[in-house]
């Protein structure tokens, strides 16, 4: 229900899960089960017609609620399917409440700077069920309106409750300070807000730059909270970016961003014992390298071993910075890893899955995997496989639009 765009994918079926599940999550209750049944058999047969569904959905939301256009970006082409989708997804979950309960509260609390009232989720849940209604005929009988409706429920309840629950601001300004281009797809940007930020190491945020409006894209600070509230972020270009292909390109000092609240769940806790395996891919870096800035406070640390990967050695944009805090913090262990190493001498060569599995299941660690979707996918993926233990992991999607 994130009403605008981000450059991440969109969540479907496959998409990485908002928080990984629990070794034992809580059954739900067979009512649930059922009612949770009955919206992915209707779902399977409307998912054909996402187009058509989208067009009605947006259609009838501008009409009972007139004021949530201004949510979503003037050219609607780039949002397409994906909000439908991502609703669709998050209703599915109901039944995994262990999973789903802090992800929306996360996400009402994000959804606060748009200025999101109760009436906008009754027009949300109206237009997605008339939507599916208008499409689905005789198989939209009266158990399967009332299962989206319950369902629904649930989770716009969810979200405003921990919305009126915020006392933090809905949204911050930062100014540009500096823009540094550290390749031709990749920048680096420093910002001030105007009041600090309460973000902790290894948190994301969502952000609007002027030269998108109503566009957000999600960033993960790369520094730890400073005493002048400053805030770095690692910025790639990627292919059909609209955000972030503006900020590496076009963005200037003195630009004025608008900054989300915080959201995520990597963190480490110094005290329980556990050594540490941090996972990194390209720019996935940036959230774990605030833990590591917070980390190098401190005298006495767990040990922590990171892996950081990428395509070629190109892609460490951050090695020789990470390098740098190894040498002066004995706690932290930094392996690079390169899918195409013939040229890279003190890289291991392979994936990072690859190379993280051959030295075991890591047995008692902490492991926190940040990076794309589908590295995130594939790594995590493969540990379960080598004998990591699932409530072991830690990660943060980059899916919800």
């Amino acid at each position: 229900m994130r009403y605008p765009i981000s450059d991440s994918q969109p969540v479907t079926a496959d998409a990485v899960s908002p928080v990984p599940r629990s070794s034992a999550p809580r059954e739900a209750p067979p009512a649930v089960t059922a009612m949770v049944r009955l919206i992915r058999d209707t779902w399977a047969k409307s998912e054909p017609f996402i187009p058509e569904i989208s067009q009605f959905f947006y259609g009838m939301l501008f009409t009972l609620a007139p004021a949530t256009r201004d949510f979503f970006p003037i050219n609607m082409e780039v949002q397409r399917g994906r909000l439908v989708r991502a609703l669709v997804h998050i209703v599915q979950m109901v039944d995994r409440p262990d999973d789903l309960v802090p992800f929306l509260t996360q996400l009402g609390r994000d959804h606060r700077k748009f200025g999101v009232i109760p009436r906008h989720y009754e027009a949300v849940g109206t237009a997605l069920l008339a939507s599916l209604k208008n499409h689905l005929g005789p198989d939209w009988t009266p158990e399967v309106e009332r299962a989206w409706a319950e369902a629904f429920t649930i989770v716009a309840r969810a979200m405003q409750e921990a919305a009126a629950a915020d006392v933090n601001p809905a949204s911050w300004s930062a100014t540009v300070l500096e823009h540094r281009r550290l390749t031709w797809d990749l920048a680096l940007v420093r910002v001030q807000p105007e009041f600090p930020v309460p973000y902790q190491p290894g948190q994301y945020m969502s952000v609007e730059v002027p030269q998108r409006p109503r566009l957000w894209r999600y960033l993960s600070p790369a520094n730890a909270p400073r005493e002048d509230g400053g805030i770095e972020f690692h910025v790639r270009a990627v292919d059909g970016g609209w955000v972030s292909r503006a900020i590496v390109s076009h963005t200037q000092p003195g630009d004025v961003w608008r900054l989300g609240p915080p959201l995520g769940r990597l963190s480490i806790d110094r005290t329980d014992g556990r050594d540490v395996l941090m996972i990194a891919g390209g720019t996935g870096i940036a959230p774990l390298r605030a833990i590591l800035d917070d980390l190098a406070q401190w005298g006495e640390n767990p040990k922590v071993q990171l892996f950081y990967g990428g395509p070629s050695r190109e892609d460490l944009y951050d090695l020789d910075e990470l390098r740098a805090l190894a040498a002066t913090n004995p706690w932290l262990t930094v392996t690079p890893v390169v899918e195409h190493g013939e040229e890279a001498p003190g890289c291991v060569q392979g994936t990072l899955a690859e190379a993280v599995t051959q030295q075991g299941s890591w047995p008692g660690h902490r492991i926190l995997v940040a990076g794309s979707p589908a590295m995130i996918r594939a790594t995590v993926s493969r540990m379960l496989v080598a004998g990591s233990a699932l409530d072991q992991i830690a990660y943060d999607p980059f899916t919800i639009d």
